[in-house]
């Protein structure tokens, strides 16, 4: 998990809180554990961010989630299920959403953000992932791609659910995804009554972890280590990798309306217009980590780097401009809280700013 942790030591800028052992008697399991409510819940750090109607929902450390009714005025704390380290949070309309994170955890709320449940963890994930591979190793018995497959999920079923998931994304209340470390990728119809895994439907033979998952001009895209870019085909389900010409970790992906723009480490961007088969460079003036980014207004996107600085493109993502803040903060995640405000989120909790979009 070495290597996994400094990439999210680089996103978040913090030292992930992972499952401790269990060890001697009083152990508490974190996916057995509710969050503990705090004061400071929406001061502390926080990962991913979303709007969810006319609601602003965050999540972060120790399980916890807030929500604002008013804009970010006021920040109330969402009951949730488990303590587990949450990573990213994702809404359809203004009730239903969901939110993942370390353990292999997958939660969902109806409400809001007010109350949560937990639709799967890292223990039934694992035990999923190796039935499945089972069932795909027996019907292809001379398959060493299938093989593989199989031992890496009982590889994670011996290591105990210590893998997070880093990203989930809803095409409507019942189709949707989530991916993390080491290839974690599941998949739902049925609004996350039941989750499937399908490390085997995609090109990712060396397990690179995946960061974010996100449509673009119409595809769907999968951002993730090494440089690693999948796209799903529609046609034979599967997600097949793409050539980018950086072999450096992307943490995720925004839809510049007729393109796709990929950002990662040390300020690099990437865009491609013809659905991934060539990409270029573009420069976002921004010398750190690239940590997020999102769509605002009239289709211009702002990306945020660990530091606090934003760019703002409104061609596409040929070229950007700095977006100052009057209160610059580390960010860690970032989206549009309407009326030319974002809500972004970081080791200092959650926040809400009036931007000039230029």
């Amino acid at each position: 998990m070495k290597a996994i942790h400094q990439a999210l030591i680089a996103l978040a800028a913090y030292a992930a809180f992972g499952p401790l052992a269990a060890q001697g008697a009083g152990y508490a399991d974190v996916l057995d554990t509710p969050a503990l409510a705090s004061p400071l819940a929406a001061k502390g750090l926080l990962q991913a961010v979303a709007r969810a109607g006319d609601r602003l929902v965050a999540v972060g450390q120790r399980g916890h989630v807030v929500y604002s009714t008013d804009g970010g005025g006021t920040w109330k704390q969402g009951s949730v299920p488990v303590s587990a380290d949450l990573t990213g949070v994702f809404f359809v309309g203004d009730k239903q959403g969901w939110a993942v994170g370390h353990d292999g955890v997958i939660l969902a709320t109806t409400d809001g953000g007010a109350s949560w449940s937990t639709q799967l963890d890292g223990r039934k994930g694992n035990q999923l992932t190796v039935a499945a591979m089972e069932r795909i190793a027996a019907a292809e018995p001379a398959s060493e791609d299938a093989k593989a497959l199989l031992a890496e999920a009982k590889r994670n079923l011996e290591l105990g659910a210590d893998k997070p998931l880093l990203d989930v994304w809803f095409a409507d209340a019942n189709n949707g995804y989530a991916v993390g470390a080491f290839n974690l990728i599941f998949h739902t119809t049925d609004g996350g009554k039941s989750w499937v895994p399908l490390v085997d439907r995609t090109e990712n033979p060396g397990f690179l972890s995946l960061y974010a998952i996100r449509p673009a001009g119409g595809e769907l895209y999968i951002a993730g280590e090494a440089g690693l870019v999948l796209k799903l085909d529609r046609t034979t389900q599967r997600f097949r990798a793409l050539s980018l010409p950086y072999k450096g970790t992307l943490f995720g992906l925004v839809d510049a309306e007729s393109a796709v723009v990929v950002f990662g480490l040390r300020g690099n961007v990437f865009r491609s217009i013809d659905g991934g088969k060539t990409w270029a460079k573009a420069d976002a003036g921004l010398p750190a980590t690239i940590a997020s980014g999102t769509t605002i207004g009239k289709g211009s996107i702002v990306l945020a780097d660990v530091g606090g600085r934003l760019a703002a493109s409104s061609d596409g993502g040929k070229e950007y401009k700095p977006m100052p803040l009057k209160t610059p903060m580390p960010v860690t995640g970032l989206t549009d809280a309407g009326n030319g405000r974002l809500a972004l989120v970081g080791p200092r909790g959650v926040a809400v700013a009036e931007v000039t979009v230029p």
